[in-house]
């Protein structure tokens, strides 16, 4: 996108992927043909990222050695304390970046480069500290809520298992996918702390420090929530596979 302001792009990829029945680091499952995290690296590429770093952890020296060929930096996270202890990781090397970091998953191959660069554009336009890219589902079951002021921004986004009883009716999700003012994430992930129920740092908890900070926090909806689907299982891998494929089938078909 044609902007002044850089954009460092953070790929959390220390997962071991438990479900995924295999000592495989979970992002270099296959998916197409290839590691699930690659899609992720292409698309950070075409978003003209100023640098992408992956946050590694379980084997890290395998994703390293496949994924070496990129222009990518690696921040390992040697204990896996959740996505706010993850992302905090990848601070001394982002010390001195004038821009904003847009955090990724190495686990969701099918976000488009389409839909992130609306997702900078609406965080630019309204001058924010943050802004989360969200879904709105029929079925929001175990995913995080998002809770707006009434002005439409994002107050606090809420992991399901902390949710109250009017928080859990929310319909809007978060996706995980955010773009930060640089030194309003990492102000923010200085406070945060892992009191809740699964005992982790959670990088949603910035969202609500930012807020108190009388700061902008947007949310933008994704106009195709299945681009955001993450794959946890070999269920949802094959799932995640036939849509990959679909894709794929009917941009060959629109080609000239």
């Amino acid at each position: 996108m044609k902007d002044t302001k850089s954009i460092a792009v953070v790929i959390l990829a220390a997962g071991k992927g438990t479900r995924m029945n295999s000592d495989l680091p979970k992002v270099l499952h296959k998916i197409g043909g290839k590691p699930m995290v690659e899609y992720v690296i292409k698309t950070a590429g075409q978003i003209k990222a100023a640098r992408i770093i992956l946050v590694v952890g379980h084997k890290w020296e395998q994703t390293k050695d496949l994924i070496d060929r990129y222009k990518v930096e690696f921040a390992i996270q040697k204990e896996q304390l959740g996505t706010g202890h993850a992302v905090r990781q990848t601070q001394k090397l982002l010390s001195g970046f004038d821009g904003d970091v847009l955090i990724l998953y190495g686990d969701v191959p099918l976000l488009t480069a389409e839909t992130l660069n609306k997702l900078l554009k609406a965080h630019r336009e309204k001058k924010a500290a943050a802004t989360v890219l969200t879904a709105v589902l029929a079925d929001p079951s175990h995913y995080g809520r998002i809770i707006r002021d009434k002005r439409g921004m994002v107050q606090e986004i809420v992991e399901a298992k902390d949710a109250s009883a009017d928080q859990i009716k929310v319909k809007e999700i978060n996706t995980g996918i955010i773009c930060f003012d640089r030194v309003a994430l990492f102000s923010a992930l200085k406070r945060i702390t892992n009191d809740n129920k699964q005992g982790e740092y959670y990088l949603t908890d910035a969202i609500k420090i930012i807020r108190g900070q009388n700061l902008t926090v947007g949310g933008m909806v994704t106009a195709d929530p299945v681009e955001t689907l993450g794959i946890n299982s070999p269920e949802e891998l094959k799932k995640l596979e036939r849509i990959l494929l679909e894709r794929q089938t009917r941009q060959t078909e629109v080609s000239p």
